[in-house]
């Protein structure tokens, strides 16, 4: 059968998002996922995308960091999404408990990327909804990120799921001579009603 090519919109389904455990549970998923995700987030830097890199991350860095945030999507400490057009992977994001143990109860979205030829078609907020609705079924108390200023499309994104901005940092993001503003948002569950309240 021949895969699926996401740059064909009239063929392309509706994206599928999975969580860590049913992406582990189907092999082939499985077996390509630190490959699909490297072509992805290498892609995306390539064009300029902030995604924390100045120059596209190599296959064995990608390949470590999906291990990382699988083991810790598996035991709790984390949530692990992606997104797939049939077999093919178009999206991945996922957010981490802090380390600190005074941070413990909170945790952080660090990392959204949604393949160059999939934008446009909601994957993004559907990852970014399905890992806010992991981190509140987890117990996270304060769900954070942060993000370049001039990345306005992801940081509407945010507001419109209830992240607030918290604070800025001028000029604090480098790529050679360029400097962009460090944002920092916020999602705060402790503020969302409970009980009855929750129900109205």
């Amino acid at each position: 059968m021949r895969p699926l090519m996401i740059n064909d919109p009239d063929n392309a389904p509706e994206p599928v998002v999975l969580d860590a455990r049913a992406v582990l549970a189907d092999p082939e998923l499985a077996a390509g996922l630190a490959e699909s995700a490297h072509r992805i987030l290498a892609d995306l830097v390539a064009a300029g995308a902030p995604l924390g890199w100045v120059d596209p991350p190599g296959r064995e860095e990608v390949a470590e960091l999906v291990e990382r945030v699988l083991a810790a999507a598996t035991s709790g400490e984390g949530a692990l999404r992606a997104a797939y057009a049939g077999r093919t992977l178009i999206g991945l994001g996922y957010w981490l408990r802090y380390s600190r143990p005074t941070h413990r109860p909170h945790a952080d979205l660090e990392k959204l990327a949604v393949a160059g030829t999939a934008h446009g078609r909601g994957t993004g907020r559907a990852l970014t909804a399905a890992l806010v609705d992991d981190a509140r079924q987890a117990g996270v108390e304060v769900l954070t990120l942060d993000a370049r200023a001039d990345n306005a499309q992801a940081l509407r994104l945010y507001r419109s799921l209830g992240f607030r901005e918290y604070g800025r940092l001028p000029s604090f993001v480098a790529v050679g001579e360029r400097r962009w503003d460090k944002v920092f948002y916020l999602l705060d569950f402790r503020a969302e009603p409970t009980g009855p309240e929750a129900s109205r």
